[in-house]
This record gives C-alpha cells, structure tokens and sequence, in this order.
C-alpha cells in the first residue's frame, strides 16, 4: 500500500540540514574542485525512512499527469505538475525548494543568490524503464517561461533500492570537449547528486537500461536558478554525439535541431512539456499501426 504519511515539521524528519551544514565546509571544498565540472555525490542524503517513503509513494508510468519524453535523444517520463505528486513527496521538495536550503545549496555550489523553481520545468520526478536512455548532453541555459532566470544547478535524488551496476543507468559525467566520460554514477538507493549547469557540462545516461522489465529507475530532479538582467543567449538542451557514435551522430544532431525548434515556440506561446508529450505519443501509436 502507497504510504503517503506527511511527516511533523518539528521533528526535522523531512530534511535533516543540520547534518548537511555540518559538511558544509567540506563539501564546498568537493564540489567546487571536482572534475570535470563543479558536483558533489552524497550518498545517504535524505533519512533513510523518508527516503524509504518517497519511494514507496513514486507514481506508476501509467498514472496520471505524466509526460512521456521519447524520441531520438530520450526514452524517459517526467511529472511535473505538483498538484499531482504524492503528498509526501510535494512536502519533501516543498523543504528542497525552501530559502533555508535554497541558501546552503548557494554556499556548496558558490553560485550567490539561487533560485529555486516552483514549476518544476523540465524536473520533479523522473522515471525510466528497462529500455529507456538519455544522451549526452548539456541542459537548457534559460528557463522557458522566465526570460532573466538563468540555469545554474541541478539536484538528483535516486530513490532505487537493490540497484545493480549491470541495470546501466549510471549517470556519465563527459569533459567539456566531449572526448571522453571521467565518472560514472550509480542511481543507487538516497544518493545525491548536485552539479553546475554550464554550457558545457556534458552528461546523461546515453545506454539503454538494462534492469528487468518490473523495476524503473527513479529519480527527484530540481533545478535551481539566478535572476539576471543581461542572461547568457537562450539555449535549448544541446544534446551531443560520444566518439565511436557514426551515422548515429547525424540523427543526434537532427533531433537536436528539432527541439530547439519546439522550444522556441514553447517560450512564445506558453506551452508546456505535455503539449510535445500529447504529439510525440500520437505519432508513436501512428507508427505502430
């Protein structure tokens, strides 16, 4: 049975940010060193029984509200729509999107001033099955429906239990000049990632899943931003070929076009991501007849 418990506010049994600014000093020495661009992994992020709960409550594939993300660079599903997600986890990145964590997340990336997004454009949960993929690629530079909010950094938490290094899914981190993957990350069960979104902060998981056809991997994503009055141009996500990929290069680049495309027309016509979901499954079911 889904356990949707909304845990007490004064017990700090949602987010523990005493421990975390306890490390503070450590970590932002971590993060701000670390190759091939500034993240940090923290395994053990949330307490293991709201973890446990987020992970117990995270919505089927086929439930309501979820956009399904499948084309030539992603197979994968997303829900953003709060008023959709489980109670527990609306409380959990509810405290994620809170100034007191907002502010330390400022201090570990050295990023002043962050944002976060209440919309959860492009974020909130996301969810990939046996089969499924995301590219190489460096994220979107500015958000769709702010045009001075600049990307800055992301925050992932895996929320799968028994995870396997053979499942795949690991979460590649590529240098700057796409010439070669310096760490793979497991999406192992309350481990944290926090990574700058640069230009060219290349990553992804560009290998189908492997994991058997009743398990997914699960995953919270929040995006964190800065008010700019002179942002950077305003690009889509730039998805990228791995050496060795061949033809396959073309269809990447192809597809890329495509969505930068869809992505200036979402900006100007205040469309969401579940516009492009509706049209991608029509041609999808159009396909399989």
């Amino acid at each position: 049975m889904e356990n949707t418990t909304i845990a007490k506010k004064d017990d700090q049994s949602i987010l523990d940010l005493k421990k975390w600014k306890e490390s503070l000093q450590l970590h932002k020495e971590i993060y701000q060193t670390d190759t091939p661009y500034p993240h940090i992994v923290i395994d053990n992020f949330l307490k293991n029984s709201v973890a446990k709960n987020a992970m117990e409550s995270f919505p089927k594939v086929k439930d309501e509200g979820w956009i399904h993300y499948v084309h030539v660079n992603e197979k994968k599903h997303g829900l953003n729509k709060f008023d959709l997600l489980p109670p527990f986890i609306q409380q959990l990145i509810s405290e994620l999107n809170k100034p007191e964590f907002v502010s330390y997340l400022s201090e570990l990336t050295g990023i002043p001033n962050l944002i976060a997004d209440e919309t959860l454009e492009g974020g909130g949960l996301h969810q990939t099955q046996r089969g499924g993929f995301l590219n190489i690629h460096a994220d979107f530079t500015v958000h769709p429906h702010k045009r001075h909010w600049r990307r800055r950094a992301n925050l992932l938490i895996y929320l799968n239990e028994n995870w396997k290094e053979e499942y795949g899914g690991q979460l590649e981190l590529w240098t700057r000049d796409m010439k070669k993957c310096v760490q793979k990350i497991s999406p192992i069960f309350n481990r944290c990632v926090v990574f700058n979104t640069d230009d060219d902060s290349f990553h992804g998981l560009p290998d189908p899943l492997q994991c058997p056809e009743d398990m997914t991997r699960k995953s919270i994503a929040l995006y964190y931003y800065t008010e700019e009055e002179n942002v950077p141009s305003k690009r889509a996500t730039n998805y990228r070929a791995r050496p060795g990929d061949g033809i396959k290069s073309l269809w990447i680049y192809l597809d890329k076009q495509a969505i930068a495309i869809y992505n200036e027309i979402k900006g100007k016509l205040g469309l969401d991501d579940e516009f492009a979901s509706k049209i991608l499954n029509f041609f999808s079911r159009k396909k399989r007849k």
